[in-house]
This record gives structure tokens, C-alpha cells and sequence, in this order.
């Protein structure tokens, strides 16, 4: 079955995906009409998200299809984009937003971050066996399954996806031997919860002081923390040159670059030492390790945070987070265009219990963060820091502000070492859950 969008082609998919980008700032730069009280309501970043969701629903692009060869094969096809802007632009703008951090303020911004990160794993691990007991009332079927057909077990992979991350959610794949040919339809419910949760928090964004206001939180720090980049924005502003913006583009992909090669070295290192281990159960919870994202992410950081004790933060004058930024808005796009619509309707009991679940992890990050009164940056980021990981964490927390994307990917890095651990302690008390 020939499964193809409109457009196929990944250099006129991404020309799409810029002109929908360029029509969101344009008007969203709008101070007057429908556009500014549009934008008052619904984040830019939101839209940037939302208008290549709607072509991939309307079949115009796609993330993947199905095509048949000229010899009467069925051939799987991806689009590359997805890829390349998690790859390439996603660590390139963690070195660039991060070149003017200030890590003092990050510790200054206190135990609250820590605490909401923790509520949400907790939401996680908790929010999987209570879904699964409410389902079974109305729906034991949906719940059901024996052996290793058992949903459980299928569900296990998302817990190990939404606390962690890709390497976590395979190795919970691997521990508890979901039927693979079922697997198709929890990865599918991970990325349409998963990526609705997210549209949900960047709609709030928009809404934060409202937020902030009810939960009677303290945002003193994350303003010192924002006040202070600003300042020292202005303190080294300048304007740019094109040599300033080709020193920006070489510390940002020469870094990138540089992680690539240590990253082939370490995930290859990792996999061979997890791999060498005697106890399986082990193997699964340092699987992480292996992962050459996990570590691409993590050495990306390191260097950015390096880098900000030099003379190179000042090439945050020229616009380094500005050229950052570019860069996150890309890689939002290609999430978008990962989502299709129609398909919530294709499996709605698997989707119930997705919505449950997240619903649970909702519910329990408000409570805390009424209760300690956290501000809703730490909300939207703990829960990213689970839910999204390293991919999407830095995109919510730069919503905010572009000198906090760090606190989203330090969170998210911590999320993928307790991901296995989180999961398998979800995973025992969702298999209990189903002989109730």
C-alpha cells in the first residue's frame, strides 16, 4: 500500500516548514488586529509546533510512509529532518544558548526544580498501574491480554519512554518482550500523548503569569537569573558582522561536531562494557549508556558550560542565543510535522489510557507545585524533562527564556540515568494492576 504525502521530497518539506515558521513571526510581529490578540492567547512556539501537525494530518508531508518500488515492493521511507535538527541544530543551540549562562544563578534557582523533576517521575510511576485499574473497570479488554501479548508489558516501554528516554524505552522492550508486532501501536500512543501534553504546556506558557499568580509562586530567581543574562546582553551588545555570525556558527557546530566524534567513541565504549555484564537486569538499567544521543547531549553541554568561563559568552552580544533560537524553532517544526491528527481516533483505547496516565502526572506536578508554591517554569520543565527528555525539555525551558535551556537539558540528562530504574519500579506495579 502506497502510503506517500504530497510532498516527499525533504529539501521542499523543509521549504514548507520555514515559510510556516516565517508566517508565525511575521504575525506574531503584529501589534495591532486579530494577530495581537491572537498572540496574546496561543505562544508562538505553540504555532510553530501546530502548522506542520496539520499538514502531516492532511496528508501534504509525512515523518514516514510507505511507498512500492518499481519491482512491486513495499519500501518504508523517512524523512530526514527529524533527525538532522536533533542531531545537527538541536546540540548546536544548547552550545549557543548557553554560552552566556550564568551557573551560579542556575543553583540559585534552588531545590524547587529538583523536587518537580521527582514529582514528575513519580507521576510517571504511579500514573501507569492507576490508568490501568480505572481502564479495567469500564474496559477490561483494552487492559487484557495474556502472555506476552499482555498490555503491561506493552505499557512498560512507554514508562520507560516518558521517564527516560528513546534508549530507556528499548530497553524496557527488551526486558519485558512486548509482542513486536504490537509495538507499533505504543510507540504510536507516545507520540500522540506525548506531543499533545507538550502543545498543552507551551500553551500555558502563555499564560504563566496567570499561572504563577494562582499557585502564589516565587519567581524572584528565575527573574535574577533572566535580569542577569539581559544585562549582560546589553553590556557586550553589539552589531553583528558576518565574521561575528561565522565565529557563532564555528563555536556552535564546531562543538557539535567534536561530540559527534567523542560521542561514536564513548556509546560504542558503553555498549560493549553494559553488554559484557553478567546480570541482564543490570544491563538494562546502564543501556543508556550505549546511546550516542545521551552522550552527543550531555558533551555538547559540558563544552557550552566550559565555554561560558571564557572570552566566547560575549559572542552573546552578537546574538549567539538569537542564532540558537533559530535553530530550536527548526527542530520544533520537524516535532510537529511528527504528528497526525486523525490518528488519536485510530486506537482510542490505548490513547485512554495514555490520556490517564499523563492526566495522573498532570494532576500530581499541580499539586506539588501548589503545595511548595514552584513557579510554572518548574512545572512545564520537569515534566518535559520526563515526558519529552533532551529533545524537548530545552524547548519548553527556552520558551521561557533562552538563558534557561539549560536547566531543561541538565534535567532531562538526569531523567535518561533513572529512566530503566523509574520504569521497571512502574512496570511491577502496573503487571500487578492487571491481575486485580
Amino acid at each position: 500500500m502506497d502510503t506517500s504525502p504530497f510532498l516527499t521530497n525533504d529539501a521542499i518539506v523543509f521549504g514548507l516548514l520555514m515559510l510556516s515558521l516565517g508566517f508565525v513571526f511575521y504575525t506574531e510581529s503584529k501589534t495591532t488586529g486579530f494577530w495581537s490578540k491572537f498572540y496574546k492567547i496561543v505562544p508562538g512556539l505553540f504555532m510553530a509546533y501546530f502548522i506542520p501537525a496539520i499538514f502531516t494530518t492532511l496528508g501534504v508531508i509525512s515523518p514516514d510512509w510507505e511507498t512500492v518500488s518499481t519491482a512491486g515492493e513495499v519500501v518504508k521511507v523517512k524523512s530526514q529532518l527529524y533527525y538532522v535538527s536533533s542531531r545537527f541544530l538541536l546540540p548546536a543551540a544548547l552550545v549557543l544558548m548557553t554560552l552566556s549562562i550564568d551557573l551560579k544563578a542556575i543553583f540559585n534557582l534552588g531545590s524547587k526544580a529538583l523536587i518537580m523533576f521527582f514529582t514528575g517521575t513519580v507521576g510517571i510511576v504511579i500514573g501507569g498501574p492507576i490508568a490501568i485499574l480505572l481502564i479495567s473497570i469500564f474496559s477490561p479488554e483494552t487492559v487484557g491480554g495474556a502472555d506476552f501479548d499482555a498490555v503491561w508489558r506493552g505499557l512498560s516501554t512507554l514508562a520507560g519512554s516518558w521517564i527516560g528516554g528513546g534508549a530507556n524505552q528499548t530497553a524496557m522492550l527488551e526486558i519485558y518482550k512486548y509482542n513486536p508486532a504490537k509495538y507499533g501501536g505504543m510507540v504510536f500512543v507516545d507520540i500522540v500523548v506525548a506531543n499533545v501534553w507538550m502543545a498543552i504546556l507551551l500553551i500555558g506558557i502563555g499564560r504563566k503569569d496567570k499561572i504563577n499568580k494562582w499557585l502564589k509562586a516565587d519567581t524572584s530567581a528565575i527573574e535574577e537569573l533572566k535580569e542577569k543574562v539581559s544585562k549582560f546582553t546589553q553590556k557586550v551588545k553589539r552589531n553583528p558582522t558576518l565574521t561575528n555570525f561565522m565565529i557563532i556558527l564555528a563555536i556552535g557546530f564546531g562543538t557539535v561536531g567534536f561530540a559527534h566524534f567523542v560521542a561514536g567513541y564513548l556509546g560504542a565504549f558503553f555498549n560493549e562494557t553494559v553488554a559484557a555484564m553478567e546480570s541482564a537486569t543490570w544491563r538494562n538499567v546502564f543501556s543508556f549508556l550505549g546511546s550516542k544521543f545521551f552522550w552527543l547531549i550531555s558533551i555538547s553541554t559540558i563544552i557550552a558550560v566550559i565555554l561560558s568561563f571564557t572570552k566566547a559568552k560575549n559572542y552573546e552580544g552578537a546574538g549567539a542565543s538569537k542564532v540558537g533560537s533559530i535553530f530550536i524553532y527548526i527542530l520544533v517544526a520537524t516535532i510537529g510535522m511528527k504528528m497526525d491528527l486523525a490518528m488519536i481516533f485510530d486506537n482510542l483505547g490505548l490513547i485512554v489510557i495514555g490520556v490517564v496516565w499523563m492526566s495522573i502526572h498532570a494532576g500530581l506536578l499541580i499539586l506539588v507545585a501548589k503545595l511548595i508554591k514552584a513557579p510554572y517554569f518548574f512545572l512545564a520543565v520537569g515534566s518535559q524533562a520526563n515526558v519529552g527528555g533532551a529533545a524537548s525539555a530545552p524547548i519548553v525551558a527556552s520558551a521561557f527564556h533562552p538563558s534557561l535551556a539549560t536547566v531543561g537539558v541538565l534535567l532531562a540528562v538526569f531523567g535518561y540515568a533513572i529512566g530503566t530504574v523509574g520504569a521497571i519500579a512502574c512496570t511491577i506495579l502496573m503487571e500487578l494492576a492487571s491481575t486485580l
